[in-house]
């Protein structure tokens, strides 16, 4: 994958929870910047906010208020603002409903002491230590407590509306901002807190906005990776070639990543960056196929290595690989049985199956050789066929491999690396790997989700 733009969200990923950028993610930008690599921020802030990194971290460009504003070093490059009757209607709404704002101006986020309280550094530390299901209540009664002495003034956000505004902030838990986004179906709203919506142009996004630097700068979509943590990120980390989600990041957001890094405090950009080979020699190509690139981060921690150039497995090596193949497929086939009779008949065929099996491969023209495509082309068949018995069971596999996943990480021991036994050489699995990573209750879970899922469906579909 050739990447050409590598681009920062700024909240809880480029900085930390003191608003300081780690000296590590000061570092990998050098790197990047030496390599040729272009490096911009995708915020939800504003212009004003984001000039001190632009001249910190001497960065090539910033897609900020979500999209709506964007700019180099240069100049201004694009601007999207909200229609002044767009502006009114909110302003009345907010003045109607008792609705705290603030608007966005290219010089500042004006109009609202709470917010401007709530975007200090102070605050945004301390909101990482609320529970996501207090957030609602702790915003509701900060906002009646402080608007009785610092009560919203609606006659000088009228005066600020008269200037171009490109976004504007509401106070507003996840389910006001939803009451709210029905009252005005013609905008678009996000997230980049759990206490306030951001209000842009409907088709706008950080996704639309590198987009826009892309066909400026000479990079498509599928040659940026991003990083973020918030839901303003979705669209950004779904679109473009590598994603990244911070591990502070909302689930969300991990869910739709291609790969989940460590914290915004934990140097988590420097170590993707050097997972991903953009900080070292040795190039390090990565796949469209998440699954794939999971089960490569395993590979890297319990290998400490892994195989960047195609290669082909000799047959000791390609024996030991199929045999962990087989003994999966006879856990299977068991618990398909119904009994030990009938597993015993069963795993009789499978010995009759690999008989023939192997006339059938030797009939074939030419004699045995060490082939990479016929390597490639056996295995994506057996992975098709994988997909398949999904398919022919119901069961949606993504959430199952995650959960499996995260029961193979749960093999790295604190140190960042498996251990094996000395004698047998088998992985080990930490004290409390039973207890914590276990997969089979979480996939019991899971498919107990899906069949509730697919009975509700059905019976919409039957009252209807």
């Amino acid at each position: 994958m050739d990447i050409k733009a590598v681009f920062f969200d700024i909240d809880g990923t480029l900085v930390n929870d003191s608003r300081q950028v780690l000296k590590s993610t000061k570092k990998a930008i050098a790197s990047l910047k030496k390599q040729g690599i272009m490096v911009g921020l995708a915020t939800g802030r504003g212009p004003f906010f984001v000039q001190e990194f632009m001249e910190e971290l001497n960065l090539d460009f910033a897609v900020t208020y979500n999209g709506q504003y964007i700019f180099s070093p240069n100049g201004l490059l694009y601007a999207q603002t909200l229609s002044k009757k767009e502006v009114v209607d909110v302003l009345a709404y907010a003045k109607e409903n008792g609705k705290e704002i603030a608007l966005g101006r290219a010089d500042g986020m004006l109009g609202s002491r709470i917010m401007s309280f709530g975007m200090s550094s102070l605050t945004q530390g301390l909101h990482r230590f609320i529970p996501g299901k207090l957030s609602g209540l702790v915003s509701q009664s900060f906002n009646k407590v402080v608007s009785r002495f610092v009560p919203q003034d609606y006659k000088e956000l009228e005066a600020i509306a008269r200037e171009p505004i490109y976004q504007i902030l509401m106070l507003a838990t996840s389910k006001e901002g939803k009451e709210v986004a029905e009252h005005f179906p013609h905008l678009k709203f996000t997230r980049s807190s759990p206490y306030a919506s951001d209000i842009i142009s409907p088709g706008m996004s950080k996704l639309e906005g590198i987009r826009i630097l892309g066909k400026e700068f000479g990079f498509d979509l599928d040659q940026v990776m991003a990083f973020g943590d918030s839901d303003n990120d979705f669209e950004m980390l779904s679109g473009v070639g590598l994603s990244i989600a911070m591990g502070n990041g909302s689930s969300r957001i991990k869910k739709v990543a291609q790969h989940t890094t460590s914290s915004n405090t934990e140097d988590g950009i420097h170590e993707a960056l050097s997972y991903f080979g953009f900080l070292g020699n040795e190039p390090i190509f990565v796949s469209q196929d998440t699954s794939f690139n999971k089960v490569k981060q395993f590979h890297g921690l319990m290998d400490q290595r892994t195989q960047e150039a195609p290669r082909a497995w000799t047959c000791q090596d390609a024996g030991h690989r199929a045999a962990f193949t087989i003994e999966e497929l006879v856990e299977f086939v068991h618990a398909a049985s119904s009994s030990s009779e009938e597993f015993e008949e069963t795993v009789s065929k499978l010995h009759q199956a690999l008989d023939q099996a192997k006339e059938k491969v030797t009939a074939k023209e030419g004699g045995p050789q060490v082939d990479l495509v016929k390597q490639a082309d056996a295995l994506v068949d057996l992975l098709y066929f994988t997909y398949g018995h999904f398919v022919l069971m119901g069961v949606d596999p993504a959430p199952i491999f995650d959960l499996v996943h995260q029961a193979n990480m749960g093999k790295i021991f604190p140190d960042g690396k498996a251990h094996f036994d000395p004698q047998t050489h088998k992985i080990l699995k930490p004290e409390d790997w039973e207890e914590n990573y276990a997969p089979e209750p979480g996939i019991k879970k899971e498919l107990q989700r899906q069949k509730k899922a697919y009975h509700k469906h059905h019976s919409k579909k039957d009252a209807n």
